[in-house]
């Protein structure tokens, strides 16, 4: 059986401008990045605003197991089928952060014969997205540091400084450090912290801002402090918006690339569902919406953090109006639910299946919330039974939900074929006024009552608590005037409460705020619950231990 990698390296690319071609993009907004490669200039965005959107399909998940669900490799399958069945079709995904790459999952552009390419590149450095968020954010701080050594004419109070350093990578040895040590000269001494480049307030800018322009004011926004006197301080204060601008100008532009079996692809921003919004960006949709008929894209992890998010925050601020949901849902993620350890997975269960499907119930009510339809896609693996999969059927016909079995990991678009009629069957299916989308609640709403309606309508919490820090930062962001802004909860992806071990669906418990964080810039604040942190660590074997390179330069490892 071969790997994702050797399958994606025996693959025969069409050069770029082939793709480009197939969905009338000239060779003049083609800016290259090699021969299968490209971002798409500004100029197109002009040339297609008169152009009506596609239909939007958004694919999301269950609460996963550890190793995740194949939510990619479905939307990859997914636009795979549905161009198969004559469909102009776009996907629009996430950029890999080397994070989980060289982490636990290891590559994340799809896997078997759903993924999109070249898939070594998208993977690693791809065409220095990453880098240049990191670099702006990092520009930022150091900005900040040598203003104080400067004089500090702004007053910055070093331990009120609350922009926070950034890598793509993860290392837990940088969650708290100290800065400015060795003397007078090297700065400022204060304590400072790293993040994970996904998880930066720059990567959400540049997931939501609408051009240049645009993400050139949301970057003179970021609060990055207060000084002596509690007065915020903002990047426009230091005047770093400008520098900070020229980084990211290349960096804003959508990438261009393809799927194993060609279908046109815009991978494009990065950041996590669980500790950020969970999106691509919102250029890149709006660009495969105009391109196609149908845009299929994906929100992170479980549909409580990504897909909450995709509809309460990307939607909201894009003015997007999806027309379906497909949920994906996986034999061994019920079983987990219901409680089975992870090492017995493989093995057939319909007593812990039926137990854990109360997970997916959860989730397929959830997305209704949001007046939109469902089609579950069960993702196979090798281990299930027929009998768990009928199992899972009956209880989607008990639900009054279409679902359909998916086998695009092993059989490409071809096993995806059900699917996709399924989900072009429902959205013609559905008049405007049956999938007539709606957030969840007003942003207009103090900031405690839109955290009540996410903590007790989605995770099903009977309460939120508050730590006083987190009483604190609430007090202070409306009381500085953001609080009508949407919210973005950091929570654990593995259980729909804060507790990673409460699995299925639980009962009785309250999520815990333990403080608030206002990402101005993006538009959002930002609530931590539970132990969720915005550095991860590698766990005792990372997937850097598997992944090489031989004297040819031919990658090995990256799944």
């Amino acid at each position: 059986m071969l790997t994702d990698i050797e399958i994606a390296q025996q693959a025969e690319l069409l050069p770029i401008r082939n793709i480009a071609e197939k969905i009338e993009i000239q060779e003049d907004d083609l800016e290259y990045y090699g021969k299968y490669k490209a971002k798409l200039s500004e100029a197109l965005f002009k040339k297609l605003e008169r152009k009506p959107n596609g239909k939007l399909i958004l694919v999301t998940a269950v609460n996963p197991t550890p190793a995740g669900e194949g939510k990619t490799t479905v939307s990859v399958g997914l636009a795979q089928a549905m161009t198969r069945l004559g469909k102009k079709t776009m996907l629009a995904l996430r950029e890999p952060s080397l994070g989980p790459v060289f982490g636990i999952k290891g590559g994340a552009a799809g896997g078997g014969y759903s993924q999109v390419l070249p898939m070594e590149d998208i993977n690693l450095h791809f065409t220095g997205d990453m880098h240049a968020i990191t670099a702006a954010n990092n520009l930022l701080c150091a900005m900040i540091d040598n203003h104080m050594q400067q004089g500090n004419q702004l007053q910055i109070d070093q331990r009120r400084i609350l922009f926070k350093r950034c890598m793509d990578m993860n290392d837990r040895a940088l969650r708290y450090t100290v800065v400015g040590m060795g003397g007078k000269t090297n700065g400022v001494p204060r304590e400072d912290s790293f993040q994970i480049t996904v998880a930066s307030e720059i990567m959400a800018i540049l997931c939501l801002a609408s051009d240049l322009a645009d993400l050139k004011e949301r970057i003179g926004n970021i609060l990055v402090a207060y000084n002596t006197r509690n007065e915020p301080v903002f990047a426009r204060d230091l005047g770093a918006q400008g520098a900070m601008t020229a980084l990211l100008k290349d960096a804003l532009k959508p990438n261009l690339v393809q799927t194993l079996e060609q279908t046109p692809a815009f991978i494009h921003g990065g950041p996590f569902a669980n500790i950020a919004h969970g999106c691509n960006s919102l250029r890149a949709t709006k660009l495969a919406l105009k391109l196609g008929d149908y845009c299929v894209t994906e929100a992170g992890f479980g549909s409580d953090l990504g897909a909450e998010k995709f509809f309460d925050i990307k939607c909201r601020f894009g003015k997007l109006k999806p027309a379906c949901v497909v949920l994906v849902a996986t034999i061994r993620a019920m079983k987990y639910n219901g409680g089975v350890k992870k090492e017995d997975l493989t093995k057939e269960n319909l007593w812990a299946l039926e137990k854990g499907m109360v997970n997916l119930q959860t989730h397929i009510e959830n997305m209704h919330k949001f007046h939109l339809p469902v089609v579950v896609a069960i993702n196979r693996f090798y281990s299930d039974t027929e009998e768990e999969i009928a199992l899972m059927q009956n209880f989607c016909k008990k639900m009054g939900v279409d679902c359909a079995l998916c086998e695009v990991f092993a059989k490409g678009g071809k096993g995806g074929l059900e699917l996709a009629k399924r989900v072009c069957e429902t959205i013609d299916m559905c008049s405007e006024a049956e999938s007539e989308f709606r957030p969840l609640y007003d942003e207009m709403l103090p900031i405690k009552e839109k955290i009540r309606i996410i903590a007790t309508e989605i995770y099903r919490a009977d309460d939120v608590v508050y730590t006083a820090q987190a009483e604190k930062a609430i007090k202070e962001i409306e009381g500085l005037g953001f609080g009508n802004i949407p919210v973005c909860i950091a929570k654990t992806q593995y259980s729909l409460s804060d507790n990673p071990a409460l699995l299925g669906k639980p009962k009785h418990f309250s999520i815990t705020v333990r403080d608030l964080r206002l990402s101005s810039g993006a538009g959002f604040v930002v609530a931590l619950t539970g132990d969720i942190m915005t550095m991860p660590g590698l766990p005792k074997e990372p997937a850097a231990l598997r992944i090489d390179c031989d004297n040819n330069g031919c990658i090995t490892g990256l799944f």
